[in-house]
C-alpha cells in the first residue's frame, strides 16, 4: 500500500484529521479544488460558541476548548448576542437559556450595538464566550503539523473512481491513483457520493445552503468590538470582518453538492429581517457568497468507521460546526483508528456513529 490513510476532501475536517493521522501511519489527503478550504471551510462565519447546537455537537466543541486556547492567535474576543421582538419571547428563551446567555435590557444591548432599534427589540441576551476563529491560521496550522509530520497534501486532485484493491484501496485521481488501507471520507457536501464511489451505502447527507452579504459598516461606525448578533430563532445575523459587517439570512435550501453562490432574493429578504431590527437601512453590498453546510438526517456529525465497510471511515455532517469542533472531532478520528482511548463515554461515541443510521 502506498499510504495507510488516504482522506478525501481539503477542508477542515480533512485537514485537521491529517494532522491527527499523520503520527499513526502514512497520509494522503485529496482535495479536488486548487486549494484547500475551498468550499464551506472557506466561507464560514467563524465563530467559536460551544454551546451552540446539539447534545453531542457541545460535547465535541467543549472538548476542543483547550485546543484553541493554547494555539496562539487562533481566537479573539467577540461575544454574542441574541435580539429578539415581542412575539419571540418562547424561541428567545430558549436559544438564552441554551447557550447560557445572560439576559440584559435593551438600553444596555443598544449601547453594545448602536444600530440596534429599541422600538423593534424587545428582548436581549449576551455572553463573553464567544471569539472569532482566524480560520486560514487554524487551518495552515493543521496543514504545517500534518505535513511536518511526513502527509502529503495533493490539490487539483479530484477523485474520479474508488475500488477495492485486495486489504485496502485504490484511488483514482487527476494526479494519478494511489493505494491505501483506509479511506477517511471527509469530502463535506460531496461525502455521499464519494461513499457511493466506493460501493459504500450513502447515509441520506444532505446540503444545505446558507448565503452572505457583506456590507458597510452602518454610518461608517467602528464596528469591531460589536458582538456577533442573531436574531432569535436564527432568522438572521450579523457579525464585524475587517470593518465591515456580514449579515446572512440564515437560510438552509436543500441543494445537490456544487460551488454555491448566493440567491439575490433569498439576500434581500435576509437583509429584510435584519434592517427589521435595526435603524439603519441597508444601501449597499460590498459582497455576496454562499456555502454549503451539509447536515446527517439528526444534525449530529457523523464520526466513525462504516457499519458494513470498516476500511471506509467517515468524518461528515459538519453543518456550522465544523471548525469549532474541529480539535476533538480529529483527534476522536485518531482515537478510533488507533484504537486509542478517546476519554469520550459511549453515549457520545454512539451518537457520533454511522451505525445509528441501520
Amino acid at each position: 500500500m502506498d499510504f495507510d490513510f488516504i482522506i478525501i476532501g481539503g477542508g477542515i475536517a480533512g485537514v485537521s484529521a491529517a494532522a491527527r493521522l499523520a503520527e499513526l501511519g502514512r497520509v494522503l489527503l485529496l482535495e479536488a479544488e486548487a486549494a484547500l478550504a475551498h468550499h464551506a471551510s472557506g466561507r464560514s462565519a467563524a465563530l467559536y460558541e460551544p454551546r451552540y447546537g446539539l447534545g453531542p455537537v457541545v460535547e465535541l466543541s467543549l472538548a476542543s476548548e483547550g485546543y484553541f486556547h493554547a494555539a496562539e492567535g487562533v481566537l479573539g474576543p467577540r461575544g454574542m448576542m441574541i435580539v429578539g421582538r415581542e412575539s419571540d419571547a418562547a424561541v428567545f428563551g430558549a436559544e438564552a437559556d441554551g447557550m447560557a446567555l445572560h439576559r440584559i435590557s435593551v438600553d444596555e444591548a443598544v449601547a453594545m450595538v448602536p444600530v440596534l432599534n429599541p422600538g423593534a427589540v424587545a428582548f436581549a441576551a449576551h455572553a463573553d464566550h464567544a471569539w472569532d476563529i482566524d480560520t486560514d491560521l487554524l487551518l495552515q496550522g493543521f496543514a504545517r503539523h500534518a505535513r511536518g509530520l511526513g502527509a502529503q497534501i495533493l490539490t487539483g486532485a479530484r477523485v474520479g473512481r474508488i475500488a477495492r484493491n485486495g486489504a485496502g484501496w485504490r484511488v483514482a485521481t487527476a494526479q494519478g491513483d494511489f493505494t491505501g488501507r483506509i479511506v477517511v471520507n471527509a469530502a463535506g457536501a460531496w461525502a455521499d457520493g464519494v461513499a457511493a464511489m466506493a460501493g459504500v451505502r450513502p447515509l441520506g447527507l444532505t446540503p444545505l445552503r446558507r448565503s452572505m452579504a457583506r456590507i458597510p459598516a452602518p454610518g461608517g461606525r467602528d464596528v469591531s468590538r460589536w458582538p456577533m448578533v442573531f436574531g432569535a430563532g436564527e432568522t438572521w445575523y450579523a457579525k464585524p470582518d475587517a470593518g465591515a459587517l456580514i449579515v446572512s439570512p440564515a437560510e438552509e435550501h436543500p441543494m445537490e453538492p456544487h460551488d454555491a453562490w448566493a440567491d439575490d432574493m433569498v439576500l434581500a429578504e435576509g437583509l429584510a429581517r435584519y434592517e427589521e431590527m435595526v435603524s439603519e437601512p441597508v444601501t449597499r453590498l460590498l459582497a455576496s457568497w454562499a456555502g454549503l453546510r451539509t447536515f446527517a438526517p439528526d444534525r449530529v456529525l457523523v464520526i466513525g468507521p462504516d457499519a458494513r465497510e470498516p476500511g471506509f471511515f467517515w468524518l461528515a455532517g459538519q453543518g456550522g460546526y465544523g471548525f469549532q469542533t474541529s480539535p476533538a472531532a480529529s483527534l476522536l478520528v485518531a482515537d478510533l483508528i488507533g484504537g486509542r482511548d478517546s476519554g469520550h463515554d459511549a453515549t457520545l461515541r454512539a451518537a457520533l456513529d454511522p451505525a445509528r443510521f441501520g
